[in-house]
């Protein structure tokens, strides 16, 4: 019961520290891509730390799974280099007796991935694409930069204005460049944006120049003192169709769709991989004290990738309507099952009395003494 209790403590430490270290190299990660995003104007300034927190939030279940994996591995090793496993094998205390302390770690964290991946990343990715598509349908003139050149969402028009107004509908000092099939640039003193009655939204540009090139290689110039430029068909409105990795679980339950169950084909596999890794990790950190552990992780870096695979290649076959989702979601999961209970077979009758090494090294011992 002691050796139990200290065990647990460990395993939680070892946890916290883990998961401290593989957060924070995400958040770095995702900050320097949503800052270059952000600084590409592909999304808003000001919904960076909104899309840095949803990002976070669809990778906590994947962190959730190395971090219970990647924690039981190094107690467990651990114990192995330090030789505390002597003590424990010789306290008469089975291989067997870790499942409950790493269960009693391991059945939280499943149940916080499975709320994750089933309820709180869905809305993640679905706050995600709502900034996101709420910036790209913004009018052209809205998304203009000072100082920057600015390609419209039709990628139609690159726009270029030297500053705003404060209702950031009027811009002065604009340059306009048409690459569609009208051609030519427009540069203005002033520009201000105009909707009218059917919703179709106008730049009108006051007092500028046309430059229009001329088949015979010429360029024809016309002043103006106002000219009205449609940027939009129609009111800018948020297209709110979801994705599947968006959509709320409920709803994929009732989508027939192959993506839908592919999608929740991987919801339901990630709590499952949590747990079985934290499981197959305790057979998987034996190391010799006197060599490294090096050949141990590598084998527990191919058995983690070849088991998402597993479960990636098990959704892509549903979506690609090769396998039905009744018999697609099961069979990796209990692959790996037998598996654990393979390792842990072969590490008990390893560590059993009767086993021929240790008869062997029993017998070598006695023979020395005799000697």
């Amino acid at each position: 019961m002691i050796f139990q209790r200290a065990l647990q403590r460990e395993l939680i430490s070892t946890a916290s520290a883990v998961f401290t270290a593989i957060f924070t190299i995400i958040i770095t990660f995702m900050l320097i891509k949503i800052l270059g995003q952000a600084a590409g104007g592909k999304v808003a300034t000001t919904d960076v730390i909104a899309l840095i927190g949803f990002a976070a939030l669809n990778h906590l279940p994947i962190l959730f799974i190395l971090t219970g994996f990647i924690s039981v591995l190094m107690v467990v090793t651990r114990s192995y280099q330090d030789s505390e496993m002597v003590v424990w094998f010789a306290s008469g205390l089975s291989l067997l007796r870790w499942v409950g302390p790493v269960l009693r770690l391991a059945l939280p964290l499943a149940l916080l991935t499975a709320v994750l991946s089933l309820w709180v990343t869905p809305w993640a990715n679905r706050q995600s694409e709502v900034f996101r598509e709420r910036f790209e349908k913004r009018e052209d003139i809205a998304r203009v930069a000072p100082g920057k050149f600015q390609e419209s969402s039709a990628a139609e028009r690159i726009f270029f204005v030297e500053g705003l107004s404060g209702d950031v509908t009027r811009v002065q000092n604009v340059f306009v460049a048409n690459t569609g099939k009208e051609g030519g640039v427009i540069v203005a003193r002033e520009g201000l944006i105009e909707t009218s009655p059917q919703g179709d939204k106008f730049l009108v540009m006051e007092k500028g120049r046309r430059y229009e090139g001329l088949a015979s290689g010429g360029m024809q110039l016309m002043e103006f003192e106002r000219y009205k430029v449609r940027i939009a068909s129609q009111g800018a409105q948020i297209d709110y169709e979801k994705s599947s990795k968006a959509t709320n679980t409920l709803d994929l339950l009732r989508l027939p769709g192959v993506h839908a169950m592919g999608e929740l084909l991987w919801r339901i596999s990630l709590p499952l991989m949590v747990l079985l890794l934290m499981l197959i990790a305790i057979p998987l950190g034996f190391v010799n004290p006197r060599a490294g552990r090096s050949a141990n992780l590598i084998i527990a870096l191919l058995l983690y990738i070849t088991y998402s695979n597993l479960v990636s290649v098990a959704q892509a076959n549903v979506i690609q309507g090769r396998a039905a989702f009744a018999l697609a979601w099961w069979p990796v999961h209990l692959g790996f099952v037998f598996l654990i209970l393979l390792m842990f077979a072969w590490r008990l009758n390893v560590n059993s009395v009767w086993h021929p090494l240790s008869v062997w090294a029993r017998t070598r011992c006695l023979l020395r003494r005799r000697a």
